[in-house]
């Protein structure tokens, strides 16, 4: 089932993530439980999930960003795209950034953005069957 991140999965959302660029599970401190509330209570921020028979699967962020050009309609932002080791190539990454797409499109985005620090060919290959293209913008990032 694919579906929006609910407050009772934060220990399977983490426990996927650790599987993102090697993330330690943090600790449930004040900082990080301030965190996880503020992206539950972000219209604006959407945690999708594939959970598979109560196992958090794969996932993705899709934010929403108001914008004021482009006739005011907002663009959405995909991060953190993930699928446990276990579970690769079963269509469940594919599943959450349509979701995403649906967000989007109900959101009235004029554009969805990805950006991915893989140079494997499967992986880009994977982003552009679903979609998405790496010839339309030049991406900078800058490391705070």
């Amino acid at each position: 089932m694919i579906r929006e991140i609910e407050e009772n999965d934060f220990d399977g959302l983490l426990s996927l993530y650790m599987q993102l660029h090697d993330n330690p599970f943090p600790d449930k401190d004040d900082r990080v439980i301030s965190i996880w509330n503020n992206i539950l209570n972000d219209k604006n921020h959407h945690l999708i999930v594939a959970d598979e028979n109560g196992i958090l699967v794969s996932s993705c962020v899709c934010v929403i960003i108001p914008n004021l050009t482009h006739e005011q309609r907002p663009y959405a932002l995909i991060e953190n795209v993930i699928t446990n080791k276990n579970y690769r190539k079963k269509g469940y990454a594919t599943a959450c950034l349509n979701f995403a797409k649906e967000i989007a499109l109900r959101e009235n985005c004029y554009k969805m953005m990805l950006l991915t620090g893989s140079k494997s060919k499967d992986t880009l290959d994977f982003y552009e069957q679903a979609g998405y293209n790496k010839n339309d913008k030049t991406a900078f990032i800058q490391w705070l």
